[in-house]
């Protein structure tokens, strides 16, 4: 994996985008980001799509770290229909790459834009921002497929608490092959980090 490669994946890693819903206990989407459940004698019936307000607990900071990077990220509460996430991805005193990423809610359901940049804003995409769609969710995980030929081509979130999700993000080349990279990201408490850890910090006292 060349080193553009490489940093490529733990961007796309620091997505988040996404985040577990609360209400999708016991349910699974239909590949549309509908939600379809099962009656008791096993015919299907129509439950509401995820809503954008299913994803409000992400307001805030968080931070994790892969190997000596550190990545940062802030997400807005939902509004009008849109979640505003901005990322940084540092190592030592350098900035290596920001990110600004949309979740958009519309009649077709959610989906997730972002689009990579220097430190002097010049886009890294020629091509204009990925489009990840939501594919399914459940109480643990949540999935964004890229239906094109772009890449990420995938980004799973998977919930461990309300404070902490692991991210993986794939890409796959062009031979074929997938990699994969995972952080764990921690909810930051108290305003921004003034450590490069990843332990889940505390609440103030």
């Amino acid at each position: 994996m060349t080193a553009r490669s490489a940093s490529r994946v733990i961007l796309t890693a620091a997505l988040l985008l996404a985040a577990l819903p609360r209400k999708l206990a016991g349910q699974q989407t239909n590949g549309t980001g509908a939600v379809s459940q099962k009656s008791a004698d096993g015919a299907a019936i129509s439950a509401p799509k995820p809503a954008l307000a299913d994803f409000a607990w992400l307001a805030g900071q968080w931070e994790g770290t892969w190997g000596p990077r550190v990545a940062q990220q802030t997400w807005t509460a939902p509004r009008a229909g849109v979640i505003l996430g901005t990322f940084q991805l540092t190592e030592g005193n350098k900035t290596l790459v920001l990110e600004f990423f949309t979740l958009v809610e519309d009649s077709g359901g959610i989906r997730l834009y972002l689009r990579h940049f220097t430190p002097l804003l010049n886009p890294w995409e020629n091509s204009g921002p990925a489009a990840l769609d939501l594919q399914s969710a459940d109480a643990k995980s949540i999935v964004f497929v890229n239906p094109t030929d772009g890449q990420p081509k995938q980004d799973v979130i998977t919930r461990i608490d309300a404070d902490t999700y692991v991210s993986r993000s794939e890409i796959v080349s062009q031979k074929g092959d997938t990699q994969a990279t995972e952080i764990t990201y921690h909810r930051v408490f108290g305003g921004p980090s003034t450590t490069h850890h990843n332990k889940k910090s505390k609440k103030p006292d």
